[in-house]
């Protein structure tokens, strides 16, 4: 059965060059003959704030357009270490999906596919966990930050960051962007590659991670926090899918300083800081040039003038996502298509890893050849 035939009953009809550096590149990766490729995920947890579009989606669009081979993923079964309703699921992967759309992903440019459509991940996730350590897996971040507060831990939250490589490694990826938070979550991959190998022999390239400079944005009413859409505080992001007199209402209501003049210091402003950074990043201007232009505005004048940037720099987007998860079936043809392409690579990469660790018993290709080697 086709995912548009699976996907569309549930649906209700009423429900809503590049800024980048690598780190931790190694001798291995210089060594190793593999091709360029990007892999990158998102889960489907409801609409994006501007710090998800400005800091990972916007520029999975320049990597796209750049002409880089890239795989990006819409990751639901991440999105299910805490057990969420399947109906807002459903429909969370299909604002995921008109959200990509929207912001820029083109089918025709990048592989989009749902995680969930492809079974090798949870394969492949399975073969990797046999190769760690369950001390490993206690000591990463990830783990710690969200089983704090937790009675019963669920397996899944434990087992996340092997998902997450097996992920990165089904494709063979060969750069991951990311956040400065999180780089730590891909060391795993990294170290799971080289295990691998060095039991089983050269398979999988040392990912190296692409890290965006500059654009982890700050709450709007806490800008010593992140940016997040967890935060209680409804005016401490600015979403997507907000109204324009959504995004004015929270610009004006932003926190900054009692000094009235423009100026960039992250240290010592960081409320006005994050506005000038957030208008550098949709105007495309430096922060120079902006604290430039506005010398002789104060704080209030200044925050209509990034509110009125952010408005039409969203305004396209916010139409988009409209428009596209009017088309149901247009989404569902698009995720369907992408996920057969992927499907391709990562039944390729399986069975490779299965020959290595001699699990293709039944592999008639393989039996066909080893006769062959034994008659001659």
């Amino acid at each position: 059965m086709s995912l548009a035939r699976k996907i569309l009953p549930f649906i209700p009809h009423k429900k809503p060059y590049l800024n980048l550096w690598t780190r931790f590149s190694s001798s291995e990766s210089k060594t190793a003959p593999w091709p360029r490729k990007v892999f990158s995920g998102v889960q489907p947890t409801g609409a994006l704030h501007i710090g998800n579009y400005l800091g990972a989606v916007k520029r999975w669009v320049e990597l796209q357009d750049a002409g880089e081979n890239v795989t990006y993923c819409i990751v639901d079964l991440h999105s299910m270490t805490i057990p969420p309703d399947p109906e807002t699921l459903r429909h969370n992967t299909l604002q995921m999906t008109a959200t990509l759309l929207a912001c820029g992903i083109d089918p025709a440019k990048a592989t989009l596919f749902l995680q969930s459509a492809v079974p090798q991940h949870a394969e492949l996730s399975w073969i990797l966990g046999c190769l760690t350590t369950m001390a490993r897996l206690t000591h990463l971040p990830q783990y710690k930050e969200k089983s704090a507060n937790m009675k019963e831990i669920p397996l899944g939250l434990y087992l996340y960051p092997v998902l997450q490589a097996a992920d990165i490694m089904l494709y063979k990826a060969t750069h991951v962007p990311v956040g400065e938070d999180q780089i730590q979550q891909l060391q795993l991959a990294q170290s799971l590659a080289r295990a691998f190998n060095n039991k089983y022999g050269k398979t999988f390239p040392f990912c190296e991670t692409l890290v965006n400079d500059g654009s982890r944005l700050k709450s709007l009413r806490d800008p010593a926090k992140k940016m997040s859409k967890s935060d209680p505080d409804p005016k401490s992001c600015i979403m997507l899918i907000d109204s324009p007199d959504a995004v004015l209402e929270k610009v004006k209501k932003s926190v900054t300083d009692f000094k009235s003049e423009v100026s960039f210091d992250p240290d010592e402003r960081p409320g006005v800081s994050n506005l000038i950074t957030i208008h550098a990043l949709v105007s495309g201007k430096s922060t120079e040039e902006i604290c430039r232009e506005a010398v002789g505005k104060n704080t209030g004048q200044y925050k209509l003038l990034v509110a009125e940037a952010l408005i039409e720099h969203l305004r396209p987007i916010r139409e988009g996502i409209e428009r596209y998860t009017r088309d149901v079936g247009y989404l569902a043809s698009v995720i369907e298509e992408g996920s057969e392409r992927a499907r391709t690579t990562a039944e390729q990469t399986i069975d490779e890893v299965k020959e290595k660790i001699g699990v293709d018993c039944f592999n008639v290709g393989r039996l066909r050849r080893n006769v062959r080697r034994e008659n001659k």
